[in-house]
Parts: structure tokens; C-alpha cells; sequence
């Protein structure tokens, strides 16, 4: 059975919804990074860089959310464009790519700045809220007249972008920001309409994550503000 090393931030439930949408059965090992858990030794031995989510599957350990979705539906044989079709597979290589080198990072950072870093925060939050916009745009527009972000079929990039769409208005700080992005929120309310994507978020209520963001929690998540001390 499937180890999947998980909490609720948009990089996990990606990879839980491809568990859920492959019927693949998996145990739920919940990793508090609040608490700090993805510092300890047992879980960098699965992942050395101290992030969720993370895979063990039959002696094979995989890291990195889109590497875990590429991993699982080449494995499975589904929601993946094969080499048979080398365009339209370098179109979902190069857009699963762009979610995580491109969408992930920014939202993320847009996220920090907005919500957690402390002033002065006006130049960072002025670029990574520019950076974040400009990224959703590109999704945005390439989801103008199609209804999946690759050719006509439900894929593993969908669900990467599902990830982080679900997040939108705490990314932007702009409660209708769904006016701006309408083809992404359709795209969402399809994916989120799928059982595999409520049994997905249903994985909130299995386990109590700590919620408070007191100073060990902030000693967990930002270690770098240590050398700022």
C-alpha cells in the first residue's frame, strides 16, 4: 500500500485527488508542519528537503507533487498523455512543469507576504502579487475555448493547477476574484464537482493539524528568521 506523507496545503491534495481519481489505496500519514514533524529524522529520510508531500510505494520513494503525479499516472497508465503523441505530450510536460515551477512558487510566496511577513512588506508583496496574477493569467487565457488545460481529456496537469486554483482568493486577498478568472473557476467547479475531488478534501477531517501560528510554529515554517535574531 501507498505511503502518502501529506497536510491540507494545495501541494498534498493535488496528489490526493490523483490517489482518490486512480482508486489506488493508500494509508494518510499526516506530517504537522506547524509542530515541526517534517524536521525529524524519520521524515527526512524520506524527503531531505522538509516538504509535503512525499510518496513510499513499494521501496520507491518520490517526492515533489508533480513528480508524484507524474510518477503515479505513467504507473497507472492514466490522466497522462503517453509517448505515442509527442506533441500533445510535450504541451502537458511543458504546462505541469509551469504549474511547479511557475504557479506554485508564486502563489506561495504572494500567500507569505500577504498574510505572514511581517512590515515592511510593500516591494515583496507588490512583486510576488504581480508575479501570482500574471501566472494565473497564463493559465486564464489557456483555458479560453477548452475545457482542460491539455488537449480534450481530464489530466494529471488539470489537477495541478486545481491544487492552487482552490486557493485563489486567499493567494490574491480579492474575494471575486473569480470575475477576473472565469475559465479557471469552471474548470475548478468541474474538478471539485468529481467524488475523487471530496474524498480528496475530505482528508481535512481525518486528522486535527495544528492551526495556531504561534512562535514554535513560525520556528517550523521559518527557520530563516532565526538568523535574524
Amino acid at each position: 500500500m501507498i505511503q502518502f506523507f501529506y497536510n491540507t496545503a494545495p501541494n498534498p491534495m493535488k496528489v490526493a485527488l490523483l490517489l482518490e481519481e486512480l482508486g489506488l489505496p493508500y494509508e494518510a500519514v499526516p506530517i504537522d508542519t506547524r509542530q515541526g514533524q517534517q524536521h525529524t529524522p524519520e521524515f527526512l529520510a524520506v524527503n531531505p528537503n522538509a516538504k509535503v508531500p512525499a510518496i513510499q510505494d513499494a521501496g520507491v520513494t518520490v517526492f515533489d507533487s508533480n513528480a508524484i503525479l507524474l510518477y503515479l499516472a505513467e504507473r497507472e497508465g492514466r490522466f497522462v498523455v503517453d509517448a505515442s503523441q509527442a506533441s500533445l505530450r510535450a504541451e502537458m510536460l511543458s504546462w505541469l512543469m509551469f504549474v511547479a515551477s511557475g504557479i506554485g512558487p508564486f502563489s506561495g510566496q504572494s500567500v507569505h507576504f500577504r498574510h505572514a511577513a511581517p512590515e515592511p512588506k510593500t516591494y515583496a508583496l507588490n512583486r510576488y502579487d504581480f508575479e501570482a496574477h500574471r501566472h494565473w493569467r497564463l493559465i486564464e487565457d489557456r483555458l479560453i475555448g477548452r475545457d482542460f488545460m491539455v488537449g480534450d481529456a481530464y489530466t494529471i496537469v488539470d489537477m495541478a493547477v486545481w491544487g492552487w486554483a482552490r486557493m485563489l482568493p486567499y493567494v490574491t486577498g480579492i474575494e471575486n476574484v473569480w470575475e477576473q478568472y472565469p475559465n479557471t473557476k469552471r474548470l475548478l467547479d468541474f474538478i471539485n464537482a468529481r467524488p475523487a475531488a471530496q474524498a480528496a478534501e475530505a482528508l481535512k477531517s481525518k486528522h486535527a493539524f495544528k492551526t495556531e501560528m504561534d512562535d514554535a510554529a513560525k520556528r517550523a515554517l521559518f527557520p530563516q528568521n532565526e538568523r535574524l535574531k
